[in-house]
């Protein structure tokens, strides 16, 4: 016997409620699909114009201001405003740059549009090339000065998009490849992401009942929509939202997606990525120009290399896209200040990512929980990691200010209330997933787990306030 189908707007249809008015903003992001692309031409050819054009330009004047010369404009523009609330913004919009105003993801875009559509290869898609690409660049953009200098910049900056171009072209069709697989940032910003109280939440009920009717999204990084629990790597960019009335803008608590993700969906290379990229190499990269201890460590290497008569490390010869060389702004690295840059941050880095992963894996062991495992109780420290991010770049920021001559009384107090912040969030999120019941044993493994926070957050005393 046939059944009769249910007439439109009976009791199986699905159920349409009104939007919401941040959900109507996320509809209106799909509807204006063509200003946003044009917002992010207009971000493409601002971002090139800055990116080469101080590049040609000869050094500023030492009495040149930020408002008469291009080349200190472009400096605090890209690494005193750009990075650092380009970070900030992640963490309480989500990725909205990344789809809504990144030049490299429009470009690669475009690139893939036109170019062969190769499938990716398996190589491509290993999860472990951000964390490889964000500590090549963190480490290179320092040997090279690239918060400094203009040339360096466009080396490592244009380099990425020059990289991005050719990948879209290669790779993929009308997809980012590039964001999803290599993009340095990718694994900073998914993590900083999780923490986003904006998200694009997907009802997976509502998904299956309207699968069939309507066009597929272009979802540009390539995420599987219908099952997106996570912000990591949504780009924000709104093709998606209002699909089979199931994709919404909402908003959600800060803690949500941190403590709801079951542990094995954590993955591995997300909570390395935090620990040796994010607090170890990045802390280590912005450390080092004031560490009195590398001072001391380079000046005894190199009165023992004189008192032996090698002297071949303390050349300073090297060409400027290797190491900083700079003659007629005095800024010079001889081979041996290369060597110590490069033995810091990357051992310096690695063994303080390997005190906080040490005391993340020990609390976990200590918990015995399997809601908690050490991937899941590293995520704790996103906050923390991504205050200690934006404090340390905002310290750029804070150098050409002083520079122009602002008073900066107002500092010190902002600066403990962010990390106040990060520090307090961390700790909240952590005491959430340790104690899940109460024990003898939930109240140790807390008290481990507290370790590595307190570390980072006594680095960041340190480097703030002189600790």
């Amino acid at each position: 016997m046939l059944v009769p189908k249910s007439p439109p707007g009976g009791d199986d249809a699905p159920k349409v409620l009104p939007p919401s008015a941040l959900a109507r903003v996320g509809l209106a992001m799909r509807r204006h699909q063509r200003v946003i692309m044009a917002l992010q031409w207009v971000v493409v050819v601002f971002y090139a114009a800055l990116l080469i054009v101080p590049a040609l330009m000869p050094l500023p004047p030492e009495d040149a201001r930020i408002a008469d010369n291009l080349r200190l404009f472009a400096q605090f523009l890209f690494w005193g405003i750009w990075w650092p609330f380009v970070m900030l913004g992640t963490m309480l919009l989500g990725r909205v740059w990344c789809g809504v105003f990144c030049p490299e993801g429009a470009l690669t875009e475009l690139a893939s549009r036109h170019g062969l559509g190769r499938p990716i290869p398996r190589w491509l898609r290993w999860s472990g090339w951000p964390f490889v690409a964000f500590v090549c660049t963190t480490v290179y953009g320092q040997l090279v000065s690239v918060y400094e200098y203009p040339q360096a910049a466009l080396l490592v900056l244009g380099g990425s998009t020059v990289a991005a171009v050719a990948v879209g072209l290669v790779y993929g069709r009308g997809s980012r490849v590039w964001c999803r697989y290599l993009c340095p940032a990718n694994g900073v910003f998914g993590l900083l992401a999780k923490i986003a109280p904006l998200h694009f939440r997907v009802d997976e009920q509502a998904w299956k009942q309207g699968r069939h009717r309507g066009h597929a999204v272009n979802c540009a990084p390539l995420i599987n929509i219908a099952h997106m629990k996570s912000a990591s790597a949504c780009h924000a960019c709104g093709r998606c939202s209002g699909q089979h009335n199931a994709v919404a803008l909402s908003w959600r608590s800060p803690a949500r997606e941190i403590l709801g993700t079951p542990p094995r969906q954590v993955r591995t290379e997300e909570a390395l990525t935090l620990i040796f990229g994010v607090l170890g190499i990045a802390t280590a990269a912005f450390t080092w120009s004031a560490s009195v201890r590398l001072v001391q460590i380079k000046t005894a290497l190199a009165n023992w290399l004189i008192e032996h008569d090698a002297l071949a490390l303390l050349q300073d010869n090297a060409p400027w896209w290797l190491l900083t060389h700079y003659p007629q702004a005095h800024d010079v690295f001889t081979w041996l200040d290369g060597l110590c840059i490069l033995a810091y941050i990357l051992g310096g880095g690695g063994v303080l990512g390997l005190a906080v992963w040490s005391g993340v894996w020990l609390a976990a062991r200590v918990l015995a929980d399997p809601a908690v495992s050490w991937q899941k109780l590293s995520m704790a420290l996103v906050p923390l990691a991504g205050v200690g991010v934006f404090l340390g770049l905002s310290m750029l920021t804070l150098g050409h200010l002083k520079a122009e001559g602002f008073a900066l009384g107002w500092v010190p107090a902002l600066r403990a209330v962010l990390l106040a912040l990060g520090a307090g969030f961390s700790a909240y999120l952590m005491l959430r997933m340790s104690l899940l019941r109460w024990s003898w044993r939930t109240v140790a493994g807390l008290a481990v787990a507290l370790l590595p926070w307190g570390l980072m957050v006594r680095i960041w005393l340190s480097v703030l306030f002189g600790w």
